[in-house]
């Protein structure tokens, strides 16, 4: 089967376009841990500084952060977390919980969230509607992108 010049729209791949780059979510990461200035983030990440750089100027250009000066001479800058990156922080934590299950033991963990309530968080998918959890078996996608269905393009 040939693939279609123009794929399926799809918000995942608008969003893996913008955090996707090797690193992005790990600067994010940081940054919501309150690491904010670039020699931090080349230290916890283990990122070349010019591919960090690149990786801090496309996450402020696409409203995930923003940068603001905090030395004059030098010049020297920290990165903060806008509303838009504070809402991928549970992305983040999901994807830390799924490495745990998949890549860790419960005992080689590398690091442990605690929720304001004092208990280990363990982030769960629910539906804003009912309260349910999300799973897989109760989801029904519905494509609302003209001319696409589950199955891929609609003949022309």
């Amino acid at each position: 089967m040939a693939a279609t010049k123009d794929p399926r729209p799809c918000s995942i791949a608008d969003t893996l376009a913008v955090v996707g780059e090797k690193y992005s979510l790990l600067v994010l990461r940081e940054v919501c841990l309150g690491n904010r200035r670039f020699d931090q983030l080349v230290r916890n990440i283990g990122a070349p500084r010019d591919i960090l750089a690149t990786r801090l100027r496309r996450l402020v250009d696409a409203g995930i952060l923003t940068k603001r000066a905090y030395s004059e001479r030098p010049q020297r800058f920290e990165y903060r977390p806008t509303q838009a990156g504070l809402e991928l922080e549970p992305v983040l934590m999901t994807l830390m919980a799924w490495g745990d299950r998949h890549l860790h033991r419960h005992d080689d963990r590398p690091m442990v969230v605690e929720h304001s309530c004092g208990h280990e968080l363990a982030p769960v998918v629910t539906c804003r509607a009912c309260g349910d959890t999300v799973r897989h078996e109760d989801l029904t996608a519905r494509p609302q992108a003209e001319g696409w269905t589950v199955a891929g393009p609609t003949a022309a």
